[in-house]
């Protein structure tokens, strides 16, 4: 398509522009990857483990994302183009038919999915600013919320109004506004946040290391490492948390059709991004657990207290004013996150309205300044419903809708599509091939079935599942579709709004 960041998409998306290049991409997805996670998450991996030996959910959780990112470059590089795992899916499976269900129920999950990435990157950022402002941790109201489903049981749901909650609504907003604008006008934007992103990690690996105590990092309990039911209980639970932590590699794929030389930049930037952060991950916690013994690292994450266990660590380095910083740049940090979250998911209801598989409003493209503004739009409003939610329900929840309906699909699918169409052109193909996608879809039903409790986030999963199956068939019936009938593409109708 050539280089200049000016050019526009042909065919039916000959409104976006090509003007994101291989260091904007990397950006992209380092920010969205990093965000709040790693900084707030610790105590709830080394809880799982219970020690220091909660490194290995780490390491586990970046062999997994190189894993699938193997398997989601290969996709990207041989069907580039906007809506990411949405446009694999349905390429995969057939778009006529299969593969039209399977690409349907992504955006469904990715309904409630995606705003909840966005909400728990606000939700962290908002425990930060409890930090500078402690009468934001106190709640207004809590209440549960409790249906229960034939066959499933009991889904529960708490919803918290506090001063943090409305902190984390602003954080939606004020994204909103600065992504409402041309894509060009954005790669210098997700540069700015990714250098206070790596000055943060910087700050914080250095720090540890120089004050660094081997029997602080080492401290393991006894039988840290005898491989006992509670020990996979453990790993599984962490793992959850890691993935959470990782994801993100994956977003450039989402904005195919806005990045210059697609079928080289997607792949490079996304495992540039997965090498670069499980450095930055593992330095981390490394040096942090080389400061502050694993049992007090432990003993406040039942409490918004947990969330400051960067600041906690830079006050017992260099004193209040570092503990303060801290606190600030992290909040930068999680911002980051969102405001590249937010980019790459206002694509795929796009890619998918242009299909006519989804709403046809979503298709809609701002007529001055080339982006789908009506998916950018809506993708705020839901996700601030979710910053009524714990921080904790909404990354499990988050991570179970996505492996069941993201993750395991695609991994198999991969697989699939060098069976059904092996002369597919694929500029980048997965390293020992078939293995990243087996070990990927072993390692994602690990994390689904090995946590205590599992059934809870499950049940959600299910939920939705159902609930898309049953609206896609309706839709189907009534416009002729598969499995009642085929019609040619050009006359495929989109899901009405009406």
């Amino acid at each position: 398509m050539g280089s200049d960041s000016s050019q526009a998409v042909g065919g039916s998306e000959r409104q976006l522009i090509r003007g994101i290049g291989l260091g904007s991409a990397t950006a992209l997805n380092m920010i969205d990857m990093i965000g709040v996670g790693p900084f707030i998450t610790i105590p709830l991996i080394v809880g799982a483990m219970g020690g220091p030996q909660a490194m290995l959910g780490w390491i586990a959780g970046a062999l997994l994302a190189t894993c699938d990112g193997l398997v989601t470059a290969e996709l990207s590089s041989a069907l580039p183009g906007s809506g990411g795992t949405y446009r694999f899916l349905s390429e995969i499976y057939g778009p006529k038919r299969l593969g039209r269900l399977i690409s349907f129920l992504f955006i469904w999950q990715l309904s409630f999915s995606a705003p909840l990435s966005i909400a728990s990157g606000s939700i962290g950022l908002a425990g930060y600013a409890s930090y500078f402002f402690p009468k934001l941790e106190h709640q207004y109201a809590a209440r549960d919320w409790a249906v229960h489903i034939p066959l499933l049981g009991e889904l529960q749901v708490r919803w918290i109004i506090s001063g943090a909650t409305f902190v984390a609504i602003g954080m939606v907003l004020l994204a909103t506004v600065l992504l409402y604008r041309k894509i060009t006008s954005i790669g210098w934007m997700s540069k700015l946040l990714l250098v206070g992103v790596l000055s943060t990690m910087a700050w914080i690996i250095v720090s540890g290391f120089t004050h660094f105590h081997t029997s602080l990092a080492f401290n393991f309990p006894p039988e840290a490492f005898h491989l006992s039911h509670a020990f996979f209980l453990g790993l599984g639970s962490a793992m959850l948390v890691a993935s959470y932590d990782y994801w993100g590699y994956y977003n450039i794929c989402y904005l195919g059709d806005e990045v210059k030389d697609p079928t080289k930049n997607i792949p490079r930037a996304m495992l540039l991004s997965i090498l670069l952060v499980a450095c930055l991950y593992i330095a981390m916690n490394v040096s942090i657990l080389g400061v502050l013994p694993w049992r007090e690292i432990t003993q406040p994450g039942q409490s918004n207290s947990g969330l400051y266990v960067i600041s906690i660590f830079m006050q017992r380095i260099y004193g209040t004013w570092a503990a303060k910083l801290a606190a600030g740049l992290v909040m930068w940090a999680a911002f980051a996150s969102v405001f590249s979250l937010m980019l790459g998911y206002s694509r795929v209801p796009y890619a998918a309205a242009l299909d006519g598989n989804y709403f046809r409003v979503f298709a809609r493209v701002h007529p001055r300044l080339h982006f789908p503004h009506i998916s950018l739009l809506a993708l705020g409003c839901v996700a601030i419903p979710f910053c009524f939610l714990s921080l904790k329900d909404v990354i499990a929840a988050l991570v179970v809708i996505r492996i069941f309906l993201q993750f395991l699909v695609q991994a198999a699918g991969s697989i699939v599509l060098r069976i059904r169409r092996p002369d597919l052109p694929r500029p980048f193909r997965m390293w020992l091939y078939p293995l990243p996608a087996l070990l990927a879809s072993a390692g994602f039903v690990f994390i689904l079935f090995s946590r205590p409790n599992f059934q809870k986030e499950i049940r959600y999963a299910v939920v939705i599942v159902t609930a898309g199956l049953v609206i896609y068939l309706i839709r189907a019936w009534r416009h002729g579709e598969w499995p009642f009938g085929e019609r040619a593409g050009s006359e495929a109708v989109g899901l009405s709004s009406r």
